[in-house]
């Protein structure tokens, strides 16, 4: 059904090419931006909105997301929708939903539960996934990337052991099959078995499926101590794929904390060597990843059962207690969300001391409870790293919040992220001018993840928009009460029709899923 056309006035544009903000009027027509004009040049009678004292931008762009579930959902997640957020790249760290080898199914059932909420796996590769999200329907534009770790596991289960040949084909053929299904391109997520067990040289073979022109995307092997030699390894693997991308640049650990200039001139060095390379972040100084990710690498080989036995072993108790120890700062760790919801906003030093035993214990007691499903937010960043990688040209934003429908208390970045770059680093901090920061939220990520007709203002594109106060714009969320609808960002709209209006979200399920730009 053809829509009427509507007048866009009053408002301030940020037209996402980080140019100065100017009056205008954006005429709408269908589902596309069809003119943008002085203010007063369309003549009256045409069909109008009034956004006076809003910013009007490009519907914002999630670069790291991991909402590959949301289409699955009952109820539709609306924590992107109300941050402004149109669009998300997902399957990032290594985690999509597709391939599934009937070999493999319960391996790849029982990791995929540390991340996401049950799941009813009922495809295969990813023409099949692609078609049951389809058929579900979207709340934001999806846009999937394909995880090396789950290509591992379809490939060779949870091993530490290297893919033999036979296996890195199955690998290949599974990656252009879904590549060929409309992904964006290859993820990693080198802390995470099995990935964490994956040589350069397994990385490096998977990017040659990419042709020298696709996207290589990843969170690295090391973000701490290892950090300049992780880059490295990320900009070799991605040389190969064509694009490098590196998911939340963070520096972790007060002892290497004033080190992410070293971090940002070797992306710098990069690209003057004519690689294509760009980085994003989230504004928070807290990470947030599963609570096995504090166990050494060795200890998540296999089943769950498999790791839960090594858990439940004494001797091994002592042996994790002398290798994690030494590293960890208990008081930093933060129980986000569990199975039973036991545990939810306490930090592991708290349990240690509330139930009598070393926080060792305590964080093996949880998993164990659990049956290690347990996310954690970890307190480990300094601000003044953060701003200097916010302030960097080549910086996009990503949310890079936990998956919908987990529960509990997730890191305030799944509800927050967006405003809180706009209000906090935008307006009270000055780390980007207002016409920069809508830029890294718009078209330059289009521009990195190669996202068709979206991302500017300009006629000919999808009118996918927002229009926020940049008096009033902010998180509300924190750690402890996280699930809070951001404030100051009253209108949404996606393919030309609103879907939030006055803070209040319309539905129904309006975005799609796209396909790369070629």
């Amino acid at each position: 059904m053809t829509r009427t056309e509507l007048l866009l006035t009053g408002a301030q544009l940020a037209d996402g090419t980080g140019t100065p903000l100017r009056p205008a009027d954006v005429l709408l027509h269908d589902d596309r931006i069809t003119a943008v004009e002085a203010p007063g040049t369309f003549p009256p009678g045409t069909p109008r909105r009034d956004l006076t004292g809003l910013v009007l931008a490009p519907g914002f762009i999630d670069v790291h997301s991991h909402a590959d579930n949301a289409p699955l959902l009952p109820t539709d997640d609306t924590t992107k929708i109300h941050q402004g957020i149109t669009t998300e790249i997902v399957g990032n760290c290594g985690f999509s939903l597709a391939p599934r080898s009937s070999t493999h199914h319960d391996t790849l059932a029982t990791f995929l539960q540390r991340l996401f909420p049950p799941l009813d796996l009922t495809w295969t590769g990813f023409h099949d996934l692609f078609a049951t999200t389809d058929a579900a329907g979207y709340v934001t534009n999806y846009c999937p990337l394909i995880g090396h770790g789950t290509l591992r596991i379809a490939a060779t289960g949870m091993t530490d052991a290297a893919p033999d040949d036979d296996a890195r084909r199955t690998m290949r053929t599974a990656l252009e099959e879904g590549m060929t299904a409309g992904a964006f391109g290859l993820s990693s997520g080198l802390i995470y078995p099995p990935a964490v067990f994956a040589t350069t040289d397994e990385l490096t073979d998977l990017a040659t499926v990419l042709g020298g022109n696709g996207r290589y995307v990843t969170h690295m092997r090391n973000e701490g101590d290892a950090l300049i030699d992780s880059l490295d390894e990320a900009l070799r693997i991605g040389a190969t794929a064509g694009r490098t991308h590196i998911s939340h640049l963070k520096v972790t650990g007060a002892r290497n904390w004033g080190t992410m200039q070293a971090a940002l001139d070797r992306l710098d060095d990069a690209r003057h060597h004519g690689q294509h390379v760009h980085q994003d972040i989230y504004p928070y100084t807290a990470s947030s990843t599963m609570l096995t990710a504090v166990l050494p690498a060795h200890y998540l080989v296999g089943s769950p059962d498999d790791i839960l036995t090594r858990l439940t072993n004494p001797a091994n108790r002592a042996e994790i207690a002398t290798a994690v120890t030494t590293s960890t700062q208990w008081d930093r760790i933060l129980i986000a969300t569990t199975a039973s919801h036991r545990h939810e906003g306490r930090t592991l030093a708290d349990i240690a001391d509330t139930t009598g035993v070393e926080p060792v214990d305590a964080l093996i007691d949880v998993l164990v409870g659990e049956r290690l499903r347990a996310a954690m937010i970890h307190f480990s960043m300094h601000e003044d790293d953060l701003e200097l990688a916010l302030s960097d040209p080549h910086t996009a934003i990503g949310s890079d919040g936990l998956p919908p429908g987990t529960g509990g208390k997730p890191h305030p970045r799944l509800t927050g992220t967006f405003p809180r770059v706009l209000g906090r680093y935008t307006r009270e901090r000055a780390v980007l001018t207002l016409p920069e920061a809508v830029h890294r939220m718009t078209w330059l990520p289009a521009q990195i993840f190669g996202i068709p007709d979206r991302g500017l203002i300009a006629p000919g594109k999808i009118a996918d928009l927002v229009a926020f106060d940049p008096r009033t714009v902010h998180d509300l969320g924190d750690y402890q009460d996280p699930m809070q609808q951001p404030a100051g960002i009253p209108w949404v709209c996606q393919s030309g029709r609103t879907v939030v209006d006055e803070g209040r979200y319309l539905g129904p399920r309006s975005g799609i899923r796209l396909t790369p730009r070629t």
